[in-house]
């Protein structure tokens, strides 16, 4: 692959001969059409102002439209979905639209960062706008030049119709004179309605990068080649904090192949998104590289996190929530509820959940030219931005002097939004001046040397009534915080992972008290698919399964029971806590659409029907991200405790659905990925040392191990409601109905991950 191949996005971006660029500005409160009442408008965004204006779409002389893609692509479809939005509004043929992805560039495209389920949710009618405002110009550019008024042109299918005569223009034709119209103002924009829609919710349209990835065409990261290439592999402290001893590179530079050994430093401070510090060994092959830092003679300073121990850790937090914490919602007195209830109406459990890996498919890999003008990185990221900022600062550069080519991602999860592999690379090509640097990560340096998923645990307490149903809800939390990579010392679970289904639980209980537990992080923490959300459905929805069956009730009657009838809840900005907006923007949790996933799951499981012995049904259900999801699992347990899943039922409602194809892959994706999580996943820790080394003990599901089927059950679909996220909501449901429906089928309650055996 030629260095004129890594620079096709970068010519897609500058097309100019016999084109117009067209330039849409849109406001912090774009999305607020699309929201009611006004109250529950949109998230601001940061670069997307009037005075500030985004540029997303060309139009060429021959008619190419072509439409800039500013999300990265990691399975999801954004790199479909968002311009798919863009040439429906402006009437564009999808078979002559082009898409170019963008670099890093903030200041231009606005938020890049493809974390929190956020790119439809945040971009769906900012996209919508710039499509509208597209073909509001073109049909201005050919009503001018027929000299015939506004009204009597169309814009039909990448041609502007004269209605009275029916001349037509080209998009091609018109592209210079449209160039030269103004661009229409935020009033003056006249967005389609649903009826008008012909790609938006039609489920027509595959994803965009599908022919490359199977023709092997696609470049993800690991694809990049540069003339003179050279390859690297990093040697890292096994313990988080820890830093170099004593080195002895000599039997590293005989072997064949490697010319050169670079020290990175230790990071100071937080963890963040710095590189962990350690040895890079740069050679001619990866191999030749990877037998070079084999050959190292490393003695480590294991710092201050030595003593790290999974046991003693899941002890301690276990001994946290025993004990009060600190309240972080509290209404009426659940702990006097409690007190005051009979032996009998009172219940209590734990439920743990250890730390997760992401264990994407293509482990971080990263490629850097570093030269007298600054820095190019050629990557798979999440984060352009972040990659941007974080190089410049490695490398002591402006921002502007770095330069981040984003390329396809094998997956992502949150991993990829954390850019300390692109700053790796950065400083080991500083070493290398005027040579392209490939670092790459095995996969024993990405699960040893990971952003965890936190590990938690939470205790629930309830104490119900009569009719079985609780009167009184405590909800203990104990899990290192992720402001640990950011702030020192930090213990505190912040506002935005509590708020992740622990304080915004919308049950109708009239006693209820949620309170975190301080505990030190040990391990770089970080975001993961679903995040908070992911314990703590856990918890909750199996604590609700267990009260169902104390009552003697059915768990889906129960489960409808405890959700209430149709209502709104406001908790304020809690609703919505990972909306990384510039101000927190508050939706109401709406019990109707709750309950209506709840029985489409349950409807497509055909729950309440005969089930053949040792079989079981398990129900779970979760707000997160404006989006809601619920899961049936049907398993079969065998006389030696054997698990088999049957079929997985998944209902969401995600409000507007933009592209449903692309919606189906990503729940599909989240039941292998739940249950997955909960039949395998743990990374465990020892003398500070992460135990787990490739998929042999970091485990992902077999496909033995898959269901047999997997049905997906799309609901609601209201186009003027706020758009809710699709990648991670259908996650956090899987496990605790698998664990549900393993009780249903074998009498046996699990309240640990992973699950082992029974």
């Amino acid at each position: 692959m030629s260095t004129l191949d890594l620079e096709l996005q970068r010519r897609q971006l500058l097309q100019a001969a016999g084109s117009f660029a067209l330039v849409i500005g849109f406001n912090a409160d774009a999305q607020a059409e699309a929201a009611e009442p006004k109250k529950y408008g949109a998230d601001s965004m940061p670069g997307g102002t009037v005075d500030n204006p985004l540029v997303f779409v060309s139009i060429a002389a021959d008619g190419t439209v072509t439409i800039v893609a500013h999300r990265a692509e990691m399975g999801t479809g954004v790199r479909t979905s968002l311009p798919m939005v863009v040439a429906d509004e402006m009437e564009a043929r999808w078979d002559r639209v082009k898409i170019a992805q963008a670099p890093a560039d903030e200041a231009r495209y606005g938020n890049q960062n493809v974390d929190g389920s956020r790119s439809v949710r945040h971009f769906f009618v900012p996209m919508r706008r710039v499509g509208a405002a597209a073909r509001q110009m073109l049909e201005a550019a050919a009503a001018a030049r027929w000299g015939v008024p506004l009204a009597d042109v169309q814009a039909v299918q990448h041609e502007v119709l004269h209605r009275p005569t029916g001349r037509r223009l080209g998009y091609g034709e018109l592209a210079a004179d449209a160039a030269r119209q103004p661009v229409p103002s935020a009033d003056a924009l006249r967005l389609k309605t649903p009826e008008q829609w012909k790609y938006i919710g039609k489920g027509r349209i595959g994803g965009a990068d599908m022919d490359a990835i199977v023709r092997g065409q696609a470049m993800f990261g690991m694809d990049a080649r540069l003339p003179g290439m050279v390859y690297a592999v990093v040697a890292r402290p096994p313990v988080v904090g820890g830093k170099l001893r004593t080195l002895d590179s000599s039997d590293a530079l005989k072997v064949a192949g490697v010319l050169k050994v670079v020290e990175i430093p230790a990071f100071q401070g937080p963890p963040a998104f710095q590189p962990l510090g350690g040895v890079a060994v740069v050679a001619r092959n990866t191999w030749a590289a990877m037998q070079g830092r084999a050959a190292l003679k490393i003695e480590w300073d294991d710092g201050p996190n030595a003593s790290y121990e999974s046991v003693a850790f899941r002890q301690a937090q276990s001994a946290a929530v025993k004990q009060a914490g600190t309240v972080v919602r509290n209404d009426g007195d659940a702990t006097k509820a409690i007190a005051d209830a009979p032996l009998g109406r009172r219940h209590s459990a734990e439920y743990f959940v250890p730390h997760l890996a992401h264990a994407t498919m293509e482990p971080p890999v990263a490629t850097a030219l570093v030269n007298d003008q600054g820095c190019e990185i050629w990557t798979s990221t999440q984060n352009p931005p972040a990659a941007q900022s974080v190089v410049a600062a490695a490398l002591g550069l402006k921002p502007e002097q770095v330069k981040v080519n984003v390329l396809l991602l094998g997956g992502g999860f949150g991993r990829k939004s954390k850019p300390d592999y692109v700053a790796e690379a950065a400083l080991v090509a500083k070493a290398m001046p005027g040579t392209p640097v490939k670092l790459v990560w095995s996969r024993d340096d990405d699960i040893h040397h990971g952003y965890y998923h936190a590990v938690s645990l939470d205790r629930l307490e309830a104490a119900v009534g009569d009719n079985g149903l609780p009167l009184a809800w405590l909800h203990r939390t104990a899990a290192p915080t992720i402001t640990s990579l950011f702030a020192p010392g930090a213990k505190a679970a912040a506002p935005f992972e509590t708020g992740m289904s622990a304080t915004n639980m919308p049950f109708a209980v009239p006693h209820v008290r949620i309170e975190r537990a301080e505990v030190a992080a040990h391990a770089r923490i970080g975001w993961f698919r679903s995040v908070a959300n992911i314990p703590h459905v856990f918890a909750t929805q199996c604590f609700i399964d267990e009260l169902a069956h104390h009552a003697k009730q059915d768990p889906l009657q129960y489960a409808l029971a405890l959700i209430g009838p149709p209502r709104k809840i406001d908790p304020g900005a809690l609703s919505d806590p990972f909306n990384y907006s510039e101000s927190p923007v508050a939706y109401p949790i709406d019990t109707g659409r709750m309950r209506a996933v709840v029985e489409a799951a349950a409807r497509g499981a055909r729950w309440g029907r005969k089930l053949p012995k040792g079989h079981g049904l398990g129900l779970a259900f979760a707000y997160s991200f404006v989006s809601y999801a619920a899961t049936v699992v049907e398993v079969a347990v065998d006389a030696k405790g054997q698990v088999k899943v049957v079929s997985v039922d998944m209902a969401l409602d995600c409000g507007p659905q933009v592209n449903p194809e692309r919606i189906r892959a990503q729940m599909e994706g989240a039941a292998v990925m739940g249950l997955s999580l909960a039949f395998t996943g743990e990374i465990s820790f020892e003398a500070g040392r992460v135990k787990q080394s490739n998929f042999h003990d970091y485990e992902v599901l077999r496909y033995a191990q898959s269901p047999r089927l997997i049905r997906t059950h799309l609901v609601g679909g209201d186009p003027k409601l706020p758009p809710g996220g699709v990648g991670e909501p259908p996650t956090p449901p899987v496990a605790p109905a698998l664990v549900n429906a393993i009780f249903a089928a074998s009498g046996k309650r699990v309240r640990d991950l992973p699950l082992r055996s029974l």
